[in-house]
């Protein structure tokens, strides 16, 4: 018996800085299109992936959480864990992290250096799972190919995603994997992910519109220089806070009136 999966592993909800809807949305999209499985997987944090898994059963989808993790050389997808890989450290040293609890690393976008994507002399050292072959963000064809092409050469399997940061946007690219000896009411995420890394995969898709994927990425900057902005005002907010009170506290201390 063999099972043909379908599964979206990179898709952003609405606890990315980037991301607009939440999971329920995005789960409900992914069934209504007839993915098998989707995988949010949010810049930095994991706790809307882990509830997205938590829910995925009542959409008929398989559950399966993880996030998109900055590390030092790029970003990394971690599937398959619920709990946060350590930040801005190595890429080796991350997709390691992963695989000891059981998880598994994918590389979104190689190469790609405008997206945040590995550089190639970075990512001869990291030993990933998978490499994704296919972003459907991508603005030309040529970085996908250039990924499927390092894919090949260092025998590694190739997936594709989404990147989808608009529920519209779910399943535009997506993993196809043949599994043998399983039935669909077996399906599990250590069954999928197992699976994906032994390189039974297939990918699918379509490019998003060039001036889609251009609106985007410079609303993305905006807001995620306004975060930043509104964090760092909090920031300087506080710190001089606690300079004031600082101050106080030491003219209190050495006022005569304080004797």
């Amino acid at each position: 018996m063999s099972l043909t999966v379908r599964i979206d592993p990179h898709v952003h909800s609405d606890a990315s800085y980037d991301g607009t809807d939440p999971v329920e949305l995005l789960l409900e999209q992914a069934a209504e299109i007839g993915l098998d499985a989707v995988v949010v997987t949010d810049h930095d944090v994991i706790h809307e992936s882990v509830r997205a898994a938590e829910l995925a059963p009542q959409y008929g989808l398989v559950g399966i959480p993880g996030v998109e993790v900055s590390t030092a050389d790029g970003h990394l997808l971690a599937l398959g864990i619920e709990e946060m890989p350590p930040r801005r450290a190595p890429m080796a040293e991350t997709a390691a992290w992963v695989r000891e609890r059981g998880g598994t690393s994918i590389v979104p976008h190689p190469f790609q250096r405008s997206r945040h994507g590995v550089r190639k002399r970075r990512l001869q050292g990291v030993e990933p799972d998978a490499i994704e072959v296919y972003n459907s963000w991508a603005f030309t064809g040529w970085k996908n190919r250039r990924a499927r092409r390092y894919a090949e050469a260092y025998g590694y399997p190739g997936v594709a995603g989404s990147d989808a940061h608009k529920v519209g946007y779910v399943g535009r690219a997506y993993t196809e994997i043949g599994i043998d000896g399983v039935s669909r009411a077996e399906l599990t995420a250590d069954v999928i992910l197992s699976a994906l890394g032994d390189g039974a995969t297939r990918v699918e898709g379509r490019r998003t519109p060039i001036p889609t994927s251009a609106r985007h990425y410079a609303g993305a900057g905006a807001r995620k220089s306004s975060f930043y902005a509104k964090y760092g005002a909090y920031r300087s907010g506080a710190l001089a806070k606690m300079g004031a009170l600082s101050a106080a506290r030491t003219l209190y201390r050495v006022s005569p009136l304080s004797q």
